[in-house]
């Protein structure tokens, strides 16, 4: 399964607004792309980032190698086609955390994030009433 790079910044903000799973040593953002989108609906497409809050380039560009490394390896067994997920390195436990654990944090969340959900309650239907009898205040007494 063929592994593409993010580059654009829309797709970032869309990979934003869709689901997250918090791993141990990074966040993970993912979501499934239309079928109309992107040049091949097939590929497992990723995105790497780290704000300044993880420290100076060097520090920023070492998490972004060790997430990239983890992604390499673990994307194409439990990532699914059609699908963008961007890591993003949080400061200190990214370039800290080791390698293995690193790798296994991505799988932890991957499956999280791929697991089935309880569907939505639906917002339209007003809540039932809650028959609990009222309290009055001191000043209504």
């Amino acid at each position: 399964m063929p592994l593409v790079v993010l580059a654009k910044r829309s797709d970032f903000l869309a990979a934003a607004r869709a689901r997250r799973q918090a791993a141990g040593s990074f966040m993970l953002q993912g979501r499934r792309r239309a079928e109309d989108e992107g040049p091949a609906p097939a590929q497992i497409r990723m995105g790497f980032t780290c704000s300044k809050k993880v420290g100076n380039a060097v520090a920023r560009n070492r998490a972004k190698r060790r997430l990239r490394e983890a992604a390499r390896a673990m994307l194409p067994h439990l990532g699914r086609p059609g699908w963008d997920y961007v890591l993003i390195g949080r400061a200190d436990q990214t370039a800290a955390r080791p390698f293995e654990l690193l790798k296994a944090d991505l799988e932890q969340a991957l499956t999280r994030m791929h697991a089935p959900r309880a569907p939505r309650p639906d917002s339209s239907r007003p809540e039932p009433s809650k028959t609990a009898p009222s309290k009055t205040s001191p000043q209504d007494r």
